[in-house]
């Protein structure tokens, strides 16, 4: 089907206003400042509660910001990993989304604001995000958790959940009852057919991809490590059940698909969301948006269903 009607309209005011320098072309504290701005703090969108927080991590604190819905619990956990090719985002530009998934879902929502590249290349991210689930697990009580934790994440940070969900089994970790992939990227090749269709006019560009992988991970090789590619993990069995949210215009959509595909021919639970006339990113407008708002909103049953 044709772009969603209402992101046709964004598109056609972007391209009236004139051309806009790409993320890689700027300073990076202004690729951080741009993305921060596309996606505000929404004061208006009722939550309980809000505590941000620091962990002890591997390297150092952990910033994370916990989201509390109103009653005494006990509620589902869910550790929430932010967007932004492992080189930009943070708190805030999940907020939003955290808000809502805490007040909509009735969840205890842990976002984690892991260590970003360049500073701190591949495996930082990862091992800050293995961090913060571990402490949620330890924390039950803090959380007024009922016992059940799922991991979710947007982009490099739904990557950052289905590589958790892979360590988590591995290292004896805490069992985990969901985790929510949104449009992730679970392959470094790049080579994907809708990267043909839609590597360019559609926000997330090739160009800047290859920025954030070239950033993440200076070391091709490693691009090839299931913790930073999931799909090329040896073993995909006995993982927590997945929801897998693609859309239509976004490159990374084929190999989401792809990991969703894999994750269920080797047994696990699986609902694949494929949202046709969006693109990558539209959990940033589910508040304003309807186009993105049905999709948002069947997550948000989905986490529900399996984390209360």
């Amino acid at each position: 089907m044709p772009l969603a009607p209402e992101y046709q309209a964004v598109f056609d005011q972007l391209a009236a206003a004139g051309p806009m320098p790409s993320l890689t072309d700027i300073p990076l504290a202004d690729a951080r400042e741009s993305y921060r701005t596309s996606r505000a703090v929404n004061p208006d969108l009722a939550v309980d509660s809000i505590e941000d927080i620091s962990i002890a991590g591997p390297a150092g604190q952990i910033p994370l910001r916990i989201y509390r819905p109103a009653g005494d619990g006990p509620f589902g956990t869910l550790v929430y990993f932010h967007g932004g090719g492992w080189v930009i985002g943070d708190l805030d530009t999940c907020d939003s989304v955290c808000r809502e998934l805490a007040t909509l879902a009735n969840l205890v929502v842990v976002s984690v604001n892991y260590r970003l590249s360049p500073e701190h290349v591949f495996p930082a991210a990862v091992d800050d995000s293995y961090a913060a689930l571990l402490w949620a697990a330890d924390q039950q009580q803090l959380l007024k958790g009922n016992g059940k934790i799922g991991v979710a994440g947007e982009s490099a940070g739904g990557t950052l959940a289905a590589v958790i969900a892979q360590m988590s089994r591995d290292n004896d970790g805490p069992t985990l009852a969901a985790q929510g992939l949104f449009y992730p990227v679970a392959d470094c090749t790049m080579d994907q057919p809708s990267w043909s269709r839609n590597g360019e006019g559609y926000l997330l560009e090739r160009s800047i991809m290859e920025w954030f992988w070239t950033t993440y991970c200076p070391d091709p090789e490693q691009r090839k490590d299931p913790r930073t590619a999931p799909i090329r993990a040896g073993n995909l069995s006995n993982l927590a059940p997945a929801l897998v949210v693609t859309a239509e215009f976004d490159p990374l959509c084929d190999e989401g698909e792809a990991y969703a595909k894999a994750l269920e021919a080797a047994g696990n639970s699986v609902q694949m969301m494929h949202c046709e006339g969006l693109v990558h990113d539209f959990f940033g407008t589910a508040a304003v948006l309807q186009c993105s708002r049905a999709p948002f909103l069947a997550t948000v049953e989905y986490l529900k269903k399996h984390l209360n």
